[in-house]
């Protein structure tokens, strides 16, 4: 099967910012302190700048990403992914920003009986590529700017 053709970094970007509105979850990589992997598939809100993502306090994600502020999100199939790597925090949404949550993930951690944290993940670099033929340019943000 032949590669699907090139796409030039513009087309790369707009495609990557697409799946980032139509897509409502991806795979959430962190490490225990002690360097353990640890890897979940969660619902997110893409607000244009961060990944809102919500789960248990009390979960290992949340501890690994509290406790190092670093993450790795993987979007779509091996040969049409996207990796972005972010710095994380803690945060508190205000209700519009929860109810945009839930109204995007069909999920609202509010009521829930578990206590649940609400993390910010701030891109600081993105990776697209579909096939061989895409990997010398897969470098999309660095440093937390657009190329």
């Amino acid at each position: 099967m032949p590669a699907p053709e090139l796409r030039t970094r513009d087309e790369r970007r707009a495609d990557t910012l697409a799946r980032f509105e139509r897509d409502v979850d991806c795979w959430v990589s962190s490490a225990t302190p002690g360097g353990v992997p640890y890897l979940v598939p969660l619902s997110y809100l893409w607000d244009g700048e961060v990944f809102l993502l919500a789960t248990v306090a009390s979960s290992p994600t949340a501890r690994n990403l509290v406790a190092s502020g670093r993450t790795r999100l993987a979007f779509g199939a091996t040969r049409d992914v996207v990796l972005v790597e972010g710095a994380v925090s803690r945060v508190v949404p205000d209700d519009a920003t929860a109810s945009a949550f839930a109204a995007a993930t069909g999920f609202d951690p509010r009521d829930e009986p578990q206590e649940y944290a609400y993390l910010a993940v701030r891109p600081v670099t993105v990776q697209a590529w579909r096939e061989v033929n895409e990997l010398a340019g897969r470098t999309l943000m660095k440093n937390g700017r657009w190329l």
